[in-house]
């Protein structure tokens, strides 16, 4: 299944639905299920205005409790166009880089896992197995987790 590594706070903003638009500097044709991996790195040093939305989200001790370098929800990446061509919010616009010359990858129906699994995750978009053969290749709770994520999304085995 097609894979996103974030750093924290994004990731998580995006997987709880707070974020409807991932801003990249490149673009993508694929649209479909995305699974949401949380980086090893969280920035801290955020904008005031940032920072807002992520205590009135997750808390004050965010730094501490967001899960890292995990797998830790799923979305559907529904559209890829150039930021120019979109009309944000000021608290969308705060979570987002949104300069010239960039693309806004539109998400729906985040949803936040239970647990986060524990996953090394790469740059760009990558694959991730959800084929229980491999389960031991990315641990167990992957492979349990499986069967619903291929529910949610109407995947087949």
């Amino acid at each position: 299944m097609k894979t996103l590594s974030l750093w924290q706070p994004w990731a998580s903003l995006l997987a709880c639905g707070r974020k409807r638009y991932e801003t990249r500097g490149w673009a993508t044709n694929y649209r479909g299920p995305l699974l949401i991996h949380a980086g090893k790195t969280i920035a801290t040093d955020v904008p005031h205005v940032l920072a807002q939305i992520i205590e009135d989200e997750f808390g004050g001790h965010w730094a501490r409790d967001l899960p890292r370098g995990a797998l830790i929800g799923s979305c559907e990446l529904i559209s890829c166009v150039p930021t120019e061509r979109i009309r944000v919010d000021a608290d969308e616009r705060a979570q987002g880089n949104f300069t010239p010359g960039r693309f806004a990858w539109e998400i729906q129906n985040g949803k936040v896992f239970e647990q986060p699994i524990s996953y090394r995750g790469m740059q760009g978009l990558f694959d991730v197995s959800l084929d229980a053969n491999k389960g031991a290749e990315v641990g167990d709770e992957l492979t349990m987790c499986a069967d619903v994520i291929r529910a949610r999304f109407g995947l087949e085995e």
